[in-house]
This record gives C-alpha cells, sequence and structure tokens, in this order.
C-alpha cells in the first residue's frame, strides 16, 4: 500500500509531466504557426511605424509592403527588444501622452516571433486595408502651402550660420491654423527648421527684404536675453522626430492679416553639395476655434558648462500671468544634453512633475502631447531641468576639454523647454506673459 506522502509526490510529478507535455505542445504549434506579416506583423506596422516609415520621410525604409520590409525583419526584431524603436524617451512614471510610440510586450513578441520564422508572408487576404497616407505631408493635403521664393545652395563642406527668409502670408485677414507642417525637400542636410509667424506691426527684422536668406545678428552667450516668452509667434517647427504641428477639433493657432512667415532654417553640410527649398503647409480651422494655441518656452541662456563635467545642470523657469492650461512638452538640447525634467509649481507650493525624459537623444527630437491638458492657475511656475554631459565618456560631445556656452551651432549648446499653452481665443497674449516679457513681445 503507497503511503499518503508518496501518492501525493506521484501525483505532484505527473502534474508537472503532464504540464510540461502541454506546454511543448503549446510551442510546437506556436512553431507550426507563427506570426505572419499580413494578419499579425502589419497592424502594428501601421499603428506605430509608417508614420516615419514610408517614402519621403524619416524612416530609412519603407514599411509600407511585405516586399519593402522583409530584408529589414533581423534588424527590426533588434530594434525592438531593445527598445530603441519607435523611440520614445519619456520616464513612464510622469505622465500620460498621446502619442506615446511605445510597443506592448504581445507585440514586441510577435514581431521577434516573426523575425525568429524567416519572416512568412502570410495569406494575402488577411492583409488590413492601407492607411491612406498623403505622401509628403504628415497633416493630409495642405490648404495652402508657402515655399522658400528661391532655393538655398548647401556646400559640400563648411559652418553655415542660420538662415533667414521672409515670406509674406498674404492674408488679407486673420487666419486661424489647425495644422501646420514645415519639410525641408533635402532632410540630409537640415538640423532643423522653425516658421516663425512676424505680425504686421512687429519691429522683428524690420528692414530686411523679403524673399532673400539673411543672417540675424549674433548674441554673445553672456549677453544672452532672457528668452522665456519667446518666440511667442513660433508656428511650427522641424527636426529629425518633431511631428507636425495638429491641434485638436476646436483649437487653432492665429495668424494674424498682414503678417509675413519668417523661416529661420539651419544648414549642416554633409560632404555633398545640394540645394533645399524648404515648404511650409497648414490646414486652416473649419470654423473660428474655441481656444487659441501659443508655443512659448522656458529657456536658460546664460550657462557655461565646464570643460570635462558629466553632470552640469541648468535650470529655467516661466510663470504664467493668468490661468492658462498646458497641452504639450519639447525639450531641446545639442549632443551634451543628458537629461530634462518639467515640474509644476503651483501658487499653493505644491509640485508635480509632469515630463522626465532620463536618457535625451539630440539626435530625435519628440514632441510630449498630454492625453489631458493640465490647467494652471495664474501664478504656477513652469520649471525646468536639464544636465548636460562635457566629459570623454559622451560619444556625442565636440570637444570635452572646452567649456561650452549656449550658441547656435551643434558644437554649442541650448537648454530650451518649449509647450504649448491653450486659452480662450479671444484673451490677448499679453494677459499670459509675466510683465518682464510683453515689451518684448510688443517690439516684434
Amino acid at each position: 500500500m503507497i503511503s499518503s506522502e508518496i501518492e501525493d509526490f506521484l501525483l505532484l510529478n505527473l502534474r508537472c509531466v503532464l504540464s510540461m507535455g502541454l506546454t511543448t505542445a503549446a510551442l510546437a504549434a506556436q512553431a507550426a504557426n507563427p506570426p505572419t506579416f499580413t494578419k499579425d506583423v502589419m497592424p502594428i506596422l501601421q499603428q506605430q511605424c509608417q508614420t516615419c516609415h514610408r517614402p519621403g520621410e524619416a524612416g530609412p525604409f519603407s514599411m509600407l509592403t511585405y516586399e519593402s520590409t522583409r530584408p529589414w525583419a533581423a534588424a527590426m526584431k533588434e530594434a525592438v527588444e531593445t527598445r530603441k524603436m519607435p523611440p520614445w524617451f519619456a520616464d513612464p512614471r510622469y505622465g500620460k501622452f498621446t502619442n506615446g510610440s511605445v510597443l506592448t510586450d504581445a507585440q514586441i513578441k510577435t514581431i521577434s516571433d516573426w523575425a525568429d520564422a524567416k519572416a512568412p508572408k502570410g495569406d494575402p487576404n488577411d492583409m488590413p486595408p492601407s492607411v491612406k497616407w498623403v505622401e509628403g505631408w504628415q497633416i493630409g493635403t495642405p490648404d495652402k502651402i508657402y515655399q522658400l521664393p528661391i532655393a538655398y545652395d548647401v556646400p559640400a563642406t563648411g559652418v553655415i550660420d542660420y538662415q533667414h527668409i521672409i515670406v509674406p502670408t498674404g492674408f488679407t485677414k486673420d487666419t486661424w491654423v489647425q495644422a501646420a507642417e514645415v519639410r525641408p525637400t533635402d532632410r540630409a542636410v537640415v538640423h532643423h527648421i522653425i516658421a516663425f509667424i512676424r505680425e504686421p506691426k512687429s519691429n522683428w527684422f524690420r528692414g530686411e527684404p523679403a524673399g532673400q536668406f539673411f543672417i540675424a545678428p549674433q548674441v554673445k552667450a553672456k549677453e544672452q536675453p532672457d528668452t522665456s516668452a519667446l518666440p511667442s509667434d513660433f508656428l511650427v517647427g522641424y527636426a529629425p522626430g518633431q511631428p507636425a504641428e495638429i491641434l485638436r477639433p476646436g483649437q487653432a493657432k492665429l495668424i494674424k492679416a498682414g503678417s509675413d512667415i519668417v523661416f529661420q532654417v539651419h544648414y549642416t553640410p554633409n560632404g555633398h553639395a545640394t540645394s533645399d527649398q524648404t515648404r511650409l503647409g497648414i490646414v486652416f480651422a473649419k470654423e473660428p476655434p474655441r481656444e487659441r494655441v501659443l508655443t512659448l518656452s522656458a529657456t536658460n541662456g546664460t550657462f557655461l558648462i565646464p570643460p570635462g563635467d558629466p553632470d552640469y545642470r541648468v535650470d529655467s523657469t516661466f510663470e504664467v500671468a493668468t490661468q492658462v492650461s498646458l497641452s504639450g512638452l519639447h525639450p531641446h538640447m545639442h549632443g551634451r544634453g543628458k537629461d530634462f525634467l518639467y515640474r509644476l509649481v503651483y501658487p499653493t507650493g505644491e509640485t508635480q512633475t509632469i515630463l522626465s525624459v532620463p536618457h535625451y537623444n539630440w539626435h530625435w527630437q519628440n514632441w510630449y502631447t498630454l492625453q489631458e491638458a493640465i490647467v494652471l492657475p495664474k501664478g504656477t511656475k513652469i520649471e525646468c531641468t536639464a544636465h548636460f554631459d562635457n566629459s570623454p565618456n559622451n560619444p556625442d560631445n565636440a570637444d570635452p576639454k572646452r567649456a561650452v556656452p549656449w550658441g547656435e551651432q551643434s558644437w554649442d549648446e541650448m537648454m530650451v523647454g518649449f509647450f504649448n499653452l491653450v486659452f480662450p481665443a479671444d484673451l490677448p497674449v499679453e494677459r499670459i506673459l509675466p510683465p518682464k516679457n510683453t515689451a518684448a513681445i510688443a517690439s516684434r
């Protein structure tokens, strides 16, 4: 007769054997029926990857078809398992964002298993309908397109100062813009572009002729002004990774009648002479908006990073002068940028971290669009803290032996915490800005 202890032991082992058999059977079934491109992989690519991985966009290859994607299967597996792709750098402990490009563990496993199975295509009938992308634009078909009136010839080598060119809008009445996108025609030689709105009464670059490139006066680091409220007329920017400005229904940016677009373009030669003739596309609001959106920044331009310092701290702040809402964030630094953090300090003294980027990557300039706009009572401060790595251990450091100031070129540094504020469409901008900044705005 078997003792109860032995019987329990045998039953336990039997369950283990059966469980192992079931697991082995499940693995065998999975190996016999691996994920396919048409049924399992393509839906992930449409949702997470095709915005960049299609002709004319930043991705190095297209993911619109099986034939264009299949050669990259092994590289895709490595990129998703190491979470290099999709590029997203926000610490998940802080903030929730609508554009967070983060694959789930199940999606990563699907792509990895598909690559391991030699990337099978699958049944063509399983392919989901194609996304109707508008070639050349993320905003869909623009209502109005502005192109630089002349091309800029970029030499093969050398250093090019920031180029500016003024393009009249031709608007005879105030115009509300629901979406905007600025795009180079040769992105390989463009570090960034900003399209500013210059209002009719602004003195900014007054006297410069329209339609011609010019260089703005340079500002020394120690003379760098407080730019925390400039540019108040920022329409949209371009940099690798920076998305188009697509606002929510009922929101828009304002271009006043008689305004000009001022393009600021930073060209970076790459060894091949070429030319660029950047374009700006805008989509008009279909009806008068309830809310206006304004892009501002908390900026510090007075720092000097010591040689070799691996963790140099720089802070900036912006205080709202009336109640508004905060809808999006965009940290900007150069190659020594190490991390960037946004916090709110309310008039009550309460603080709230709303974005932390612990590993800043200047090669991919993300915007972080909040799922829910945050109400900022009058007197709330948007505080930013950044750290810079000027040590020899930083592979993006141009010269660790150099003290680094604010500067336009990539071997210098910037510390800019851009953000979007939302407020009633009829509220004057001057009501939002701290008093020290209103005079600067009026002179623009």
